[in-house]
């Protein structure tokens, strides 16, 4: 790399600047990943951490996706999938709208004692998400109003958000009451399975859609059309990253074109050409990136404490890692420029 790392003293300006677009690029698309991180986070949590690997709903109409708002379930039919070989465990859970204290709140009526409900739900004890107890000022033994009832708060969960908006779990006798449960015994079933069980016999037998994980995720609504936009934004800032390195080494190529013909005329390799100013492209995407990493990164825990957003290797590295390789594939578009240029055509040019 001795002509790389001679280019970059004798043109740090030119550098320089790349290296700030580098850094500004890495910096949007660290920060749109940890926004899109914690976003997704508060509106799946409570259904992520559930600890069901299967969630059954009421089959839609037809051209309609499942949906936690649409979907409807019932003891009976918690029953049949309990009965289903593979099915190690099943709930049945409501999930609905309210107001706890004037604050809304997404309120998930589970049965006490079932895999899905918190220690401490019963009767008109509830549990309550420890970001809204600590925003609130609610601790246990308070009372906290809930469609004209006082129930109790009997402790706290963390990270448990469904929809944006914090879950306080109740007993699903209590839950049924709530105006807008409509009357429903439930919302969906949640199963934990194991290896033999068949989700499409399930649904075949028991009525609803069965899906897995991940479907159960997709159904909550804020987060499939947040997700995707989100991502979006990633893809196109990679790819302009992609093409201003390009651009770039294309026409510093172009611009020492004399200095590659003077090598190669004094019988350097085209490999050595290439190795050399692969390893140029590295390291400005190394600099630039890593630092508008670890400063996205620093901004992010400081952004934590006011707006979702999640700092973890997933959400600095990985988005890192992806415009650095992005860039090292736009850098490439220069090679077959050095790999073509004509030692004589080159230093005559020059003369």
């Amino acid at each position: 790399m001795f002509l790389g790392i001679r280019d970059l003293r004798f043109a740090r300006g030119r550098f320089a600047l790349m290296a700030v677009v580098i850094f500004l690029i890495t910096l949007l698309v660290v920060l749109l990943s940890g926004l899109a991180a914690g976003l997704g986070n508060q509106s799946i949590a409570a259904v992520k951490n559930l600890g069901a690997d299967h969630m059954a709903f009421s089959r839609p109409a037809s051209g309609d996706k499942i949906s936690y708002t649409a979907s409807t379930a019932t003891p009976a039919e918690q029953k049949k999938l309990a009965g289903r070989p593979g099915v190690d465990d099943a709930a049945l859970i409501g999930v609905a709208m309210t107001k706890a204290d004037h604050t809304s709140v997404s309120a998930f009526g589970v049965d006490p004692g079932g895999f899905a409900a918190p220690d401490g739900v019963h009767g008109r004890s509830i549990v309550v998400d420890a970001d809204l107890a600590a925003d609130q000022g609610w601790s246990d033994g308070d009372r906290v109003a809930i469609n004209g009832t006082k129930f109790t708060v009997a402790g706290t969960k963390d990270d448990s958000y469904f929809n944006h908006q914090s879950v306080i779990w109740m007993d699903r006798s209590a839950w049924t009451k709530l105006p807008s449960a409509a009357g429903a015994d439930g919302t969906v079933v949640a199963l934990r399975t194991s290896g033999s069980f068949d989700a499409g016999a399930a649904s075949a037998t028991s009525g609803m859609d069965v899906v897995g994980h991940k479907d159960a995720v997709n159904a909550v609504g804020s987060y499939t059309s947040e997700n995707g936009s989100l991502t979006l934004m990633q893809v196109i800032l990679m790819a302009v990253s992609a093409l201003v390195v390009g651009a770039f080494f294309t026409i510093w190529t172009i611009q020492r074109s004399g200095d590659l013909a003077v090598l190669k005329a004094m019988g350097a390799a085209t490999k050595y050409l290439l190795k050399d100013a692969l390893g140029q492209a590295l390291l400005v995407l190394v600099i630039g990136g890593g630092l508008g990493a670890l400063f996205a990164g620093g901004l992010g825990l400081l952004a934590a404490q006011v707006v979702p957003f999640i700092v973890t290797p997933m959400t600095t590295l990985v988005p890192l890692a992806v415009v650095v390789v992005l860039g090292m594939l736009g850098a490439s578009a220069a090679l077959h420029r050095i790999s073509t240029v004509d030692p004589l055509t080159a230093l005559g040019a020059t003369r």
